[in-house]
C-alpha cells in the first residue's frame, strides 16, 4: 500500500519534471541559478557576513538555523531514504507498461544522498524564513505606538516580506523539480520542515550567550550523534551511502558526481561552521572590536569580508582521498566565520585608526 502510493507520488514527480522541462527549456538559466543561490554555502559566504556586521543576533541566528536545519535534514535523510528523479525513472518498475518520460540531467541533477526532504528548500526556507521574521521585528521595534500611519506602513512591509518570501520558496522548489534532484513532494516537505527550525530559534535566547564550551560540547555532541547513527545503521545491514552508488550509475556525466554533496561532506562542513562561529565569537580580536560601532567600521567589514570571503571560496579541498577532503572541508567552514567575526574586524579598526592617526 505504501509503496503504491509512494510510486503514484514519485510517478507524478517526474511527470511535473518532464512538464516543466519540456514547456519551460526557455527558463533553463534562471532556474539552475536559483538552485545555486538557494545553496546554504551562499548563507555562509554572503547573508552571514552581511547580517552580523549590521545586527550582530540577526548573523548568529543565521548560522545556527542553517546549521541545525542542515543536521536535522541530514538525518531526516537517513531514515526516510528518499530517492531522487534522475535515478528512480530507470529502476522504478512503474513504467513496466509504458515508456517513461525522458528526463534531463544538469551539473546540479547529480546530488550523492538521499532526496528526503529537499535540503535546499529547507535551508532557504528557514534562512529567509529568519531574514524575514528579523526585519519585521526590528521595524516593529522602531515604529511609534499608537500611530495609524506606523499601523499601515507595517502592513505593506508585512504584505511585501512575506510575498517575496514565498516567491522564492515558489521558485526554489519549481528548480530542485525542475532539475530532476527532487520530487515536490520533497521540496514542499522541505519548506516546512525548514520553518519550523526558523520558528523555534526564533523562541530560542541562549545562542546570543552561549560559552565556547557550549558550541564545543554541542559541535561534539552533533558531529558523534550522526556517526554513532550511522554506524548502527550500517551494523545492522543497511548502506548508508547507497545512493553513492545509485549517482555514479545514472548519471550521465560522472564529472557531475561531486563528493561535497555526500552526507558526511555536509556534515563536516556545518560542524566547521558552528564551531568557527564560537571561536570567533570568544576570539580577544572580537572582544577588542565589538565597542566600535561607527557606520565606516561597519561598512568596511561588510565590504572586505564579502570580498575576501569569495576570493576564500574559490579554495576547493583536494577530493583525491576522503580523509584530507573532509578534513580540509572542515577547516575551510570554520574559518569562514572566525574571519568574519573576528579577523577582519580587527583588521579594518586596525586599518582605519591607523589612517585616523595619520591624518591628525
Amino acid at each position: 500500500m505504501i509503496d503504491a502510493i509512494m510510486d503514484a507520488l514519485q510517478g507524478f514527480g517526474v511527470s511535473t519534471t518532464h512538464y516543466l522541462q519540456t514547456n519551460y527549456k526557455d527558463a533553463q538559466g534562471l532556474l539552475l541559478w536559483v538552485s545555486w543561490a538557494a545553496d546554504l554555502r551562499n548563507t555562509f559566504f554572503i547573508f552571514f557576513p552581511l547580517w552580523f556586521h549590521l545586527r550582530a543576533s540577526v548573523g548568529i541566528k543565521l548560522i545556527w538555523v542553517a546549521v541545525i536545519g542542515d543536521w536535522l535534514n541530514l538525518v531526516f535523510k537517513w531514515i526516510l531514504f528518499g530517492e531522487r528523479p534522475y535515478w528512480w525513472v530507470h529502476e522504478t518498475p512503474y513504467y513496466a507498461n509504458t515508456v517513461a518520460p525522458h528526463i534531463e540531467q544538469y551539473p546540479m541533477t547529480c546530488e550523492t544522498g538521499p532526496g528526503s526532504p529537499s535540503g535546499h528548500a529547507m535551508g532557504a526556507a528557514g534562512v529567509y524564513y529568519t531574514l524575514v521574521t528579523s526585519i519585521l521585528t526590528i521595524a516593529t521595534s522602531k515604529k511609534k505606538p499608537g500611530s495609524k500611519q506606523s499601523t499601515n506602513k507595517s502592513w505593506y512591509l508585512k504584505a511585501v516580506l512575506w510575498t517575496m518570501f514565498w516567491g522564492v520558496q515558489v521558485c526554489v522548489c519549481v528548480s530542485r523539480v525542475f532539475i530532476a534532484a527532487h520530487f515536490p513532494h520533497q521540496v514542499i516537505a522541505g519548506v516546512i520542515t525548514g520553518m519550523i527550525v526558523a520558528e523555534a530559534f526564533n523562541r530560542t535566547q541562549w545562542i546570543y550567550s552561549a560559552s565556547m564550551k557550549k558550541y564545543f560540547y554541542t559541535t561534539l555532541f552533533l558531529t558523534s550523534f550522526a556517526v554513532v547513527f550511522y554506524l548502527l545503521l550500517k551494523a545492522v545491514g543497511v548502506d548508508l551511502l547507497w545512493t553513492l552508488e545509485k549517482a555514479q550509475k545514472w548519471c550521465v556525466r560522472p564529472e557531475w558526481v561531486h563528493l561535497d554533496s555526500t552526507p558526511f561532506a555536509s556534515l563536516l562542513r556545518n560542524m566547521g561552521t558552528l564551531f568557527g562561529l564560537g571561536l570567533g565569537l570568544h576570539s580577544p580580536l572580537y572582544t577588542e572590536t565589538k565597542k566600535s560601532s561607527s557606520t565606516l567600521v561597519k561598512t568596511g567589514c561588510v565590504i572586505s569580508s564579502l570580498l575576501l570571503l569569495h576570493l576564500f571560496d574559490s579554495f576547493k579541498p583536494p577530493t583525491h582521498t576522503a580523509a584530507l577532503f573532509y578534513l580540509l572541508s572542515f577547516c575551510k567552514s570554520a574559518t569562514v566565520p572566525l574571519a568574519t567575526v573576528s579577523i577582519i574586524p580587527y583588521c579594518v579598526n586596525g586599518a582605519l585608526g591607523l589612517q585616523n592617526k595619520k591624518s591628525l
